[in-house]
């Protein structure tokens, strides 16, 4: 078949959504067309013979045969049609399309995310980000749940001199989902250098956050309105709308004792190792649009991310860990593919999940999804995350490629993506679209 023979064939494809109107365009300029016709049979009849007389009937193609000329003006009135429709879809969404992608190939894409499965990813920092810029070409229906426990830089400061939930992580989740990563997503991750006054270090999406949050008078509502701005398919929510902060009990090397230290961005920073961490005020309320998206999910993603600043606080809402118990969805944790300093010194596989077993319990995940390509130089003090042979895992294991050798101490956003939509597909059979 030929490439303009199959692209035709393509706006047939059940679920675009575009038949339904095309028959309807199509019965209208038909009724149109007959009413056209009558107006001007009834003029040939009753006018008076004059000389453009016989130049109509010519036009109109009476010396040919009835049904030759229904063919005719058919074949012809479908070309003007499909023709005259194939530019006004030009014209239109030509500023939304990319140079080379023909718009049959754009809808379908854009119908297919849009049946795509319910996924909710859970975590916080860089590695949910990378989690959202890969799922985001596979779905539309994304719902990213994040920390709000960060205490640090921008968001730290904004957090102390505005009373505001922090926004950068939430800046992040919603750059990586933004329809089109360009100037307007390079605007709002832009961060203020040296030289800028109060204005240093801050990211201009954080401030832009902060302002809506004082405009609309709700910090939920300001991230969903600059969604919008960022034409971004999917939601970020806080995983609670309470002001809380992250608290550790850290050992101390060569020392017999522990430190309580207070603040996301302290409890890297000491050295020692983490014995546990919890909330301040423990036992805050979950935010309901989480808990919906959750039990309503096909698929729960948690991590990556850091283990305690990023993952833990999450968990450590009493009613988010209760709606993954109790969701219906597939369950999957991501395991880091490398150990983070501070951290995660010298912690394999189980190991991670042991610390979300101490601080939440058991059961909450139906598998664990595990990085098994190992190539490239990983930065100074990491080292990879494996599975220990001789140590059981609590939960089956999956393993796949999921890095590069140019990024090895982070997850592939695509690879990650197309390992999670494989393993949804395994449960449910094929996916919608």
């Amino acid at each position: 078949m030929k490439p303009s023979l199959r692209h035709l064939a393509q706006w047939f494809t059940p679920g675009l959504g575009i038949k339904r109107w095309l028959g309807l365009i199509v019965l209208g300029t038909t009724l149109l067309g007959v009413g056209l016709a009558v107006l001007l049979l009834n003029f040939y009849r009753t006018a008076p013979q004059a000389w453009w007389l016989p130049l109509l009937s010519a036009a109109a193609l009476r010396f040919l045969p009835r049904w030759l000329r229904a063919a005719v003006f058919g074949a012809a009135g479908f070309l003007a049609l499909g023709w005259g429709l194939w530019g006004l879809g030009r014209s239109l969404l030509a500023p939304f399309l990319r140079a080379d992608q023909p718009i049959v190939e754009a809808l379908t894409e854009y119908r297919r995310k849009e049946h795509g499965p319910r996924v909710v990813a859970i975590g916080g920092g860089h590695g949910l980000s990378t989690l959202l810029r890969g799922l985001k070409h596979h779905t539309h229906n994304i719902t990213a749940v994040v920390t709000v426990a960060d205490d640090g830089g921008s968001s730290g400061r904004l957090r102390r001199s505005l009373g505001i939930l922090p926004p950068g992580d939430i800046r992040n989740c919603l750059a990586a989902l933004s329809n089109d990563e360009a100037l307007l997503t390079q605007l709002f991750q832009y961060r203020f250098a040296d030289g800028g006054g109060e204005l240093e270090g801050h990211a201009f999406g954080n401030l832009f956050i902060s302002a809506l949050s004082a405009l609309t008078g709700s910090f939920e509502e300001a991230v969903a309105e600059s969604g919008r701005v960022l034409s971004v398919h999917g939601r970020v929510l806080p995983s609670t709308l309470r002001q809380v902060h992250l608290a550790a009990e850290v050992a101390l090397p060569h020392e017999p004792v522990s430190v309580q230290v207070v603040g996301e961005s302290r409890i890297p920073a000491v050295a020692g190792r983490i014995r546990r961490v919890w909330l301040e005020p423990e036992q805050p309320p979950a935010f309901p649009a989480a808990i919906r998206a959750i039990l309503t999910a096909d698929m729960v993603v948690v991590g990556p991310g850091s283990l305690y600043t990023s993952i833990l606080p999450n968990l450590l809402v009493p009613d988010i860990a209760a709606a993954l118990r109790a969701t219906r969805a597939l369950r999957v944790f991501v395991c880091n593919v490398a150990t983070q300093p501070g951290e995660t010194d010298g912690f394999s596989c189980q190991d991670h999940l042991a610390v979300v077993a101490d601080h939440v319990g058991r059961g909450l995940f139906d598998l664990v999804l595990v990085n098994n390509a190992f190539e490239g130089a990983l930065p100074p003090g990491t080292e990879w995350v494996q599975v220990e042979s001789n140590r059981p895992l609590p939960y089956p294991m999956h393993v796949a490629p999921l890095t590069t050798p140019n990024t090895p101490a982070r997850h592939d956003a695509d690879a990650l993506a197309t390992a999670l939509m494989r393993l949804l597909e395994g449960r449910t059979g094929p996916l919608q679209g």
